[in-house]
């Protein structure tokens, strides 16, 4: 889709995106100044802001809310999923107003300042969203300034430069570094998130963390597993000296086969020793590749937290969040692979699972951060199976 004449810059703008085509999208920044290159997408989701905005799954990311309202509950210490948000910025139809919640600790925009993230309001998104579903997510630049100066030009060069998520290995660059245990288990609202509720005696998983979301581990955690965090590029060897009852492959960002180039082999390994494997989102590809299958880039992706799903062993309806931009081409599944559960939306691949393994994936989100709970018991089949 060619480009409009770049519109001129209206009275009062502090902040503008450029998309790599050259168009021109003006409104009121917000958050942090700076310029932010990446790809635009679009998320559905009516709440939980927060929450996606530190999902690692969305790094080099600029994520577009087709909800109006973004910002109104504020910002709090808990309803973040990783130590940093990771998307790089967003763009919201309306303006952040004062929070109006009791677990609000500080405005949306403070929070988004304090984190270095830019944010811009004033948005025709639901244009912005047509767009997007029609032509595939753009590169683009998010920018804010206060005095509302912009070099559109270098924007633009910035906006065409950049190479896009296709061959991008993100997940060992966002990684933890270190192995560590996690026992923290789910959020109440009369205690916040249970601590030390780990099952000592409970069948050990490691997890390899390609972008790992917290709410993951506190589900392994409530199902009754005690849980072990790697990083993405430790060894087959480091991973069998934790001697593993099971091993999970988390979410992450980036194009799967890249970070398949070192993920896989290990994985592979794992398979070979037949320990209970389970994999969400980026697991669930790198799954999908170390068994021969193929990935593919999506045009505009799936990103909400209503995404209805498929499970084909007896027809129920999932709804369930989603967040990923590349899929298993389920055309290159091995036969030893059965598809266990399809988008409603579009029909490709949400899940499945090896018949000479015990090994199972899905492609969207379980572990409700934001979204519905329908998806849960996931995590109490995988523990369940590690006893069994």
């Amino acid at each position: 889709m060619a480009a409009a004449p770049a519109p001129a810059q209206p009275k009062g703008a502090t902040g503008v995106m450029v998309l790599a085509d050259g168009s021109v999208i003006w409104g009121h920044g917000f958050g942090a100044e700076g310029v932010a290159v990446g790809e635009v997408c679009f998320n559905t989701a009516m709440t939980g802001y927060q929450e996606v905005i530190s999902d690692p799954s969305y790094a080099g990311q600029i994520i577009t809310f087709t909800f109006p309202h973004i910002g109104n509950v504020g910002a709090n210490n808990e309803d973040i999923e990783s130590p940093n948000p990771h998307a790089l910025g967003c763009v919201v139809r309306e303006a952040v107003t004062p929070a109006a919640n009791f677990r609000s600790a500080r405005r949306f925009d403070d929070w988004m300042r304090a984190w270095g993230r830019i944010g811009l309001s004033g948005v025709d998104t639901r244009a912005l969203t047509k767009r997007i579903r029609l032509g595939g997510a753009p590169n683009g630049v998010i920018a804010h300034n206060k005095a509302g100066k912009f070099d559109l030009k270098s924007l633009v060069a910035q906006a065409k430069g950049w190479p896009g998520l296709e061959g991008m290995d993100l997940a060992s660059v966002i990684s933890t570094t270190q192995k560590y245990s996690w026992d923290d288990g789910l959020w109440t609202l009369q205690d916040g998130y249970a601590s030390h509720s780990g099952n000592p005696a409970g069948p050990h998983v490691v997890a390899i963390d390609y972008g790992m979301k917290r709410n993951i581990l506190r589900n392994l955690v409530a199902a009754g597993a005690r849980v072990t965090v790697v990083p993405a590029m430790a060894t087959f060897d480091e991973i069998m000296a934790l001697k593993p009852d099971g091993i999970f492959l988390s979410n992450g960002p980036g194009d799967p086969a890249a970070t398949g180039v070192h993920a896989v082999p290990t994985i592979q390994k794992l398979l070979n020793r037949d320990i209970p494997l389970f994999g969400i989102c980026l697991g669930h590809q790198l799954l999908g590749l170390a068994v021969g299958a193929k990935t593919l880039k999506m045009t505009q992706g799936h990103r909400g937290a209503n995404h209805p799903v498929k499970r084909l062993e007896d027809g129920r309806v999932e709804i369930t969040s989603m967040n990923h931009g590349f899929a298993v081409d389920s055309a290159t599944l091995p036969t030893t692979a059965r598809p266990t559960h399809v988008s409603l939306f579009d029909g490709t691949l949400a899940g499945l699972e090896l018949t000479d393994r015990k090994a199972f994936s899905v492609q969207y989100h379980p572990e409700a951060s934001p979204g519905p709970q329908d998806s849960i018991y996931l995590f109490e089949k995988f523990v369940a199976g590690l006893t069994a």
